[in-house]
């Protein structure tokens, strides 16, 4: 059973001890490819996982800030520890906005437990978005059958969200369906190989006429048919990450800097801390970290609002906020994954050290959908009055 966090304040909490505890064997992880399956345990039995619960179904129903807080802090200890609950949170968002009642509380209840949710979202072998991986009936419930790949997750799961489509009426509809980890016909190969986030075990699920019971399937595309905040809250989660992991390159450069790198000659001081262009380098990703963080911050109270009222506008509102923190936080966890290695020196580059992985981790989850497209939503919207699309991306 997990701990029951009560509130805001004990999330955050909670949040640092277990980053303190994350953080000393990040490092190992990340070039051993050790999977997290201790530390995911402590992280689930933390309560965390259960945070966004609403009130009304026992969670401490806290807020998108904190939800953003929490993530980021977990992220600037081990960058993958930090994405690997994303689409859990996704999931539980789906679920508050297009669950049933007994839904709702079946699957609250399990998260609150400390079951942890994956996914089965992407497919790859194809130039197109189209989802291939069918729902057809079966009896009383349904059957799935399909192949799905960037399943962060799905490895640890106990229940893995899956996004099928159907036929009905001519037509082809989403549903989110969960599916039990341990379900017959359900194969999970860690075949991620990716140059960072390595131990997210983003990696293959496929299935081969898997049961599920009705009750386990939950509308999708409904849900983007009408203004929620599934998509704006998808993304708070990733710009949590990405923020998360560029505060570690950023405490880890601090470091560097102060007891390893050696000056450069023309600064004309005995510590590389007093250099003073490496200061002005230092102070300018300070600002756009902190920059981010404010922006990171005021998505989420936009966020907030948007769940109690949504509609066309607040959700375009909210959309657009976060793609303004998704931008900055992108670029800035580039940079300070960076100028790691430019104010360290080639002493930083040493593998044992590990440090290459804030970069690697940055550049590797800042490619889940391209910047430049936040940058035309945000545009749009000021120049041309025009609302972003609703999706997961936005």
């Amino acid at each position: 059973m997990a701990r029951l966090i009560r509130d805001d304040t004990e999330a955050l909490a909670v949040a640092q001890a277990l980053a303190a505890r994350f953080a000393p064997e990040a490092a190992a992880r990340d070039r051993e490819r050790r999977l997290p399956w201790a530390e995911l345990d402590d992280f689930s039995a933390s309560g965390l996982w259960g945070i966004t619960v609403p009130r009304e179904y026992g969670g401490a129903g806290v807020s998108n800030v904190t939800l953003a807080q929490v993530v980021a802090t977990i992220a600037a200890a081990d960058g993958s520890l930090g994405q690997i609950p994303q689409n859990h949170f996704y999931a539980l968002e789906v679920l508050r906005v297009g669950g049933s009642e007994a839904q709702k509380r079946f699957f609250f209840a399990r998260a609150l437990a400390g079951e942890r949710f994956g996914n089965a979202l992407a497919e790859i072998g194809h130039k197109d978005f189209k989802r291939r991986t069918r729902l057809s009936r079966e009896g009383s419930g349904w059957r799935i059958d399909g192949k799905k790949f960037y399943c962060t997750g799905a490895l640890y799961a106990h229940w893995i969200p899956t996004l099928v489509v159907a036929q009905e009426d001519g037509r082809e509809v989403s549903y989110l369906a969960f599916v039990p980890r341990r379900a017959p016909g359900v194969t999970i190969v860690d075949d991620w190989d990716g140059f960072g986030q390595r131990v997210t075990g983003s990696g293959s699920v496929s299935f081969e006429h898997v049961h599920v019971e009705a009750d386990w399937v939950v509308p999708f595309q409904a849900s983007f048919d009408t203004p929620t905040t599934i998509g704006p809250v998808a993304q708070l989660l990733h710009a949590a990450i990405d923020l998360g992991i560029g505060r570690g390159a950023f405490a880890a450069t601090l470091e560097f800097v102060r007891e390893h790198a050696r000056p450069w000659v023309d600064a004309g001081v005995e510590r590389a801390a007093d250099d003073p262009l490496a200061i002005q380098q230092v102070g300018d990703v300070a600002v756009r970290l902190r920059a981010a963080e404010a922006l990171l911050h005021r998505a989420g109270r936009i966020v907030d609002a948007t769940q109690r009222g949504p509609d066309a506008d607040s959700v375009a509102n909210a959309s657009v906020a976060v793609a303004e923190a998704r931008a900055l936080t992108t670029t800035a966890s580039l940079l300070a994954g960076s100028k790691l290695f430019e104010l360290g020196g080639t002493g930083a580059t040493l593998d044992h050290l590990g440090l290459d992985r804030f970069w690697r981790n940055a550049r590797t989850h800042t490619l889940h959908d391209p910047v430049r497209w936040k940058y035309h939503a945000v545009g749009n919207f000021y120049l041309n009055d025009r609302n972003p699309p609703r999706h997961g991306a936005l």
